[in-house]
């Protein structure tokens, strides 16, 4: 158990990651310094030469949606024309065999409403009760959480670990204690409002019987239950399928790291162990394991299997959630640029991706509302300022940034109506037009994110569950009134 000092706070972690793979510090003081050169340098700039360094700002920004631009169209074709996911055949689940133990982890803070669910679903999965292990993670000072479980009466393949009340309050140390107590051969985690595919389970067994070694992760695919609930559940779906349908399996088929999702991972428990677990102090532990996986030389792959999970339906609980996971891709972002030359020595593409997938991603969503000012004055307001933005626009960069606003634009959209045509959704390829708006949301979790890496890093911004239920009780409710 690992536990460290830090401005007059102890945490217990534990993992036995070393202080300097952890998001515990914000920045190295090399980082802090570079950050601070770069500001001075653009303020020293605008001061002395302000419209040259705009139109270098312009330019670099304009490079990078470009850059982008080409890479997600490499990723979907790369997905469509070469797909990569593991598939595993229903001859393959029927054949007899000895299927080996394994541990489900569930990490659980004040989830009572989707508890009862998730005990369901577990129940309901096809693998041998005896083999397996559900570990229930629970806080303990959440008492309300514990006496439900309590009260409940388990089968027998439950168990129930208290975590004991310690810094910091997240779901990846949680995870860590339940990695010590775990038996199983192989290990996955769910959240608290997942309905994994029944045979799940069994295609990850065989799935990693069929892949190299150095595959240390099986990425199921994720996708929601309740899309028609409102406009938010459908963009929020729309997401989720171009994110695990194409991008991720694109991200495999070209070997780049690979992101996790936040539950649905499968590893040999062994493997998790070596990668000593997740780092506590990153609130989106997920992606910072499939970068460290990387770092290591090993591999994720993409299982073709899906876990239904709870689209947020509430925007400031949306805001609350997206904020927290990209706060943590800044974390994930500044620990793997402390040493580049470590993932550089497995593969420089690593390092490329690196950028593209994490630092470019933040970087669009916090650069999006200053080019969405720009573009707008200059259509609305063009004989007053009109003129000074193009200035901003040497030639070449003139015509990709018209070809990122109009082309760009258009193909990210269709990329939404290609995800949900795979997934099947087909009554959702419309809404794929109200994307840009789902944009501005994420452009303000990302200032949102920024605030919090800077005043409050490791706090967990607890998302609601179980909102789709108080809407079918109201449903419900209706139905018994009208009859």
């Amino acid at each position: 158990m690992g536990s460290s000092q830090l401005s007059g706070h102890h945490y217990v972690t534990h993992t036995t990651l070393a202080r300097e793979q952890t998001a515990v510090c914000r920045m190295t003081r090399a980082q802090a310094l570079i950050a601070v050169s770069l500001i001075g340098l653009l303020v020293v700039g605008l001061i002395r030469q302000w419209h040259p360094t705009l139109v270098w700002l312009v330019t670099l920004v304009t490079l990078l949606y470009g850059l982008d631009l080409l890479f997600n169209c490499f990723l979907v074709y790369r997905s469509f024309f070469r797909p990569v996911e593991i598939k595993i055949t229903p001859e393959q689940l029927t054949a007899k065999r000895k299927w080996p133990r394994y541990t489900i982890f569930c990490p659980l803070y004040k989830e009572v409403a989707v508890l009862p669910q998730f005990i369901l679903a577990i129940s309901q999965l096809d693998y041998p009760k005896n083999r397996l292990e559900v570990l229930l993670l629970l806080e303990e000072d959440d008492t309300l959480t514990i006496e439900a479980v309590r009260a409940m009466t388990l089968p027998n393949y439950f168990q129930v670990l208290v975590v004991p009340d310690s810094r910091p309050k997240t779901k990846p140390k949680a995870c860590n204690f339940g990695l010590a107590h775990a038996t199983g051969e192989y290990a996955v985690i769910y959240d608290a409002e997942d309905i994994p595919e029944r045979d799940q389970l069994k295609k990850a067994v065989l799935a990693f019987g069929q892949v190299k070694p150095q595959v240390y992760c099986l990425q199921a695919k994720l996708n929601y239950y309740n899309i028609h609930q409102n406009l938010l559940t459908r963009l929020f779906t729309l997401e989720y399928s171009l994110w695990f349908d194409l991008i991720l399996t694109g991200l495999q088929a070209t070997s780049a790291p690979i992101p996790l999702g936040g539950t649905s991972n499968h590893f040999r428990t062994a493997n998790l162990r070596e990668l000593e677990g997740w780092d506590p102090f990153n609130v989106t532990e997920d992606a910072d394991l499939g970068m460290r996986i990387a770092k290591r030389g090993q591999a994720t792959a993409i299982l073709d299997s899906t876990t239904m999970e709870e689209a947020n339906s509430q925007v400031k609980n949306w805001l609350k959630q997206r904020s927290r996971w990209i706060k943590g891709y800044m974390q994930t972002y500044l620990v793997h640029m402390r040493r580049p030359r470590e993932m550089a020595r497995t593969s420089v593409w690593h390092v490329v991706a690196l950028q593209l997938v994490i630092g470019g991603k933040v970087a669009s969503m916090l650069f999006n509302p200053f080019l969405w000012v720009l573009t707008i004055a200059y259509f609305a307001l063009k004989p007053l300022v009109g003129g000074f933005i193009e200035s901003l626009y040497i030639a070449p960069i003139y015509y990709l940034g018209l070809f990122s606003l109009v082309i760009g634009n258009f193909l990210y959209m269709y990329y939404y109506m290609m995800g949900a045509a795979r997934r099947g959704q087909w009554d959702l390829m419309a809404y794929a037009l109200l994307v840009p708006a789902y944009w501005v949301m994420m452009s303000l979790a990302a200032f949102y994110a920024m605030w919090e890496l800077i005043v409050r890093p490791y706090h967990w911004n607890k998302t609601k569950h179980g909102l789709h239920l108080d809407q079918e009780k109201q449903r419900q409710e209706a139905e018994a009134l009208v009859s």
